[in-house]
């Protein structure tokens, strides 16, 4: 069976590093990884589990800080926790404006280190269940008609029955019929929550 629980991935081209930073989180309970470089990191297999990432920033190759861009380029979130020897003020603004949870300066102390890892794997978790909620009216979405998409578009635009039934050239009658469908399909307690859906499902257009 699958190990759910979250993993930490550190990548830092100190071997010594790599495994202070290991050995730490190992003992107070956390999974983690290790890697001497972003390229190796890239191309390893990673669980769909909550996990963030420790980075330096010098690094061989593709630095900490280009790496990141990267990542946020290619569509990739994983809550980044800087760590360096070099750190500077331009450097700590630019990882910040990037999204990063923290920009250490090694030797860092342990507290620092595991309050930022926690806050990027509460990060990760929430991003994960907004996802996974979104995914599922996604779903649903798509089980509605070609008319039932169109009238939960207008319901959600706030339009009343019956202008809903003129915008669309039908009787009033049929529009709260598949109005009551949407809500059957969408698995909406109340009008409310249906337009609640419908803010969460934007942009999503119909193909």
């Amino acid at each position: 069976m699958a190990d759910l629980s979250p993993l930490i991935f550190i990548v830092d081209d100190d071997a010594s590093v790599r495994e202070a930073v290991s050995n730490l989180l190992e003992s107070v309970g956390f999974r983690t990884q290790v890697f001497q470089s972003t390229e190796q990191f890239q191309s390893a297999a990673r669980p769909d589990v909550p996990s963030c990432l420790v980075l330096d920033v010098r690094l061989p190759g593709v630095s900490g800080l280009q790496f990141q861009e990267m990542l946020a380029k290619a569509g990739i979130s994983i809550p980044i926790i800087f760590i360096t020897a070099h750190g500077d003020v331009p450097m700590t603004s630019r990882a910040m404006k990037g999204g990063a949870i923290d920009f250490l300066m090694k030797p860092f102390q342990k507290e620092d280190l595991l309050a930022a890892i926690h806050q990027g794997l509460e990060r990760d978790r929430r991003r994960r269940e907004e996802q996974a909620e979104w995914s599922l009216l996604q779903s649903r979405f798509d089980e509605l008609t070609a008319r039932e998409g169109e009238v939960l578009e207008l319901v959600g635009a706030g339009l009343t029955n019956k202008e809903a039934a003129a915008k669309l050239g039908i009787s009033e009658v049929t529009i709260k019929m598949h109005r009551g469908q949407v809500m059957r399909k969408m698995k909406a307690a109340s009008l409310a929550e249906l337009v609640r859906m419908v803010d969460r499902l934007k942009p999503r257009a119909r193909q």
